[in-house]
């Protein structure tokens, strides 16, 4: 069975908040973002050794370090050296955590992943490398900002990767974000299904009323079958973790920007609310399947 997780800013930038809302809803993992109002791989070291025992006093763990890494455009040097070090930086939270998987994406997309498609084998290249040498794992999590958008697009990079240091992170809500997203329940899921490292739980329509994507309460959204999508995850034997990516607010809608680069008090503002609610949600479902 897998173990429930959050996306710690999705409630929060305060991390022992974050702990004590986990606590309510027995969810034993968090997933670093944003804390104390920074980014993973600027955490400083004191603020890190407060993590470990709030970790070690509420009896958490950390599944996975949502990392930003290669958010940003390909073909830029400059760039790709700060996010190799934002990937070295995000290792050593890791270790910190006892961890294994960072999370990493595939640059801005500016055009069709097709016409830059060596580029991005090639700059996985480096990463790979340094994750055998540190022993972790990076899953790559497609998204529609980025080059790989959908699962189709995200199964062929893995294929042609081949690489057992890179992984999928699945979020069936970025599917219905993608230019050419299938259904995510079954379709898309089985693309991902045997790469698969580590899953967010985040929900979307095809059309929040202006004929674009948004995401909704977990569970409410309908387009997305989120209980058949716990089961399948039941019966595959998958015992990672499934981080509750909220993404979603009571009174207001996160703007483009927030919803691509998330993280800090402005995204974490009215975030626990909404998260508590998706809480709920997500333990009816499991309690209806008898989990």
């Amino acid at each position: 069975m897998f173990k429930l997780s959050v996306i710690s800013d999705e409630i929060s930038q305060d991390f022992e908040r974050v702990l004590q809302v986990c606590q309510e809803y027995d969810v034993p993992q968090v997933e670093p973002r944003s804390v104390w109002d920074n980014p993973p791989q600027d955490i400083p070291d004191s603020d890190i050794v407060r993590m470990q025992k709030l970790l070690e006093q509420y009896n958490m763990s950390v599944c996975c370090i949502a990392s930003p890494f290669l958010k940003c455009d390909l073909g830029d040097a400059e760039q790709y050296s700060q996010h190799l070090e934002i990937l070295r930086r995000s290792i050593k939270l890791a270790h910190a955590f006892n961890c294994k998987i960072i999370r990493g994406f595939t640059f801005w997309r500016t055009g069709s992943p097709e016409d830059v498609w060596q580029q991005l084998l090639d700059a996985y290249e480096e990463p790979i490398k340094i994750c055998e040498q540190e022993d972790v794992y990076i899953g790559i999590e497609n998204e529609a900002s980025t080059f790989i958008g959908s699962a189709a697009e995200a199964e062929r990079l893995y294929k042609d990767m081949a690489h057992r240091r890179v992984r999928a992170i699945w979020d069936p809500a970025n599917e219905v974000y993608a230019e050419d997203g299938e259904l995510p329940f079954p379709n898309a899921f089985e693309r991902m299904k045997p790469f698969l490292i580590h899953v967010h739980i985040k929900d979307a329509v095809q059309d929040g009323g202006d004929g674009e994507p948004q995401c909704v309460e977990v569970g409410k959204g309908g387009y997305i079958d989120y209980p058949a999508q716990f089961q399948a995850l039941i019966d595959m034997g998958y015992e990672g973790a499934c981080s509750l990516e909220t993404h979603w607010r009571l009174d207001s809608e996160l703007d483009e920007d927030l919803m691509n680069r998330p993280g800090g008090a402005a995204f974490s503002a009215s975030g626990e609310a909404p998260s508590r609610i998706c809480f709920e949600n997500i333990k009816k479902m499991l309690a209806d399947l008898g989990h």
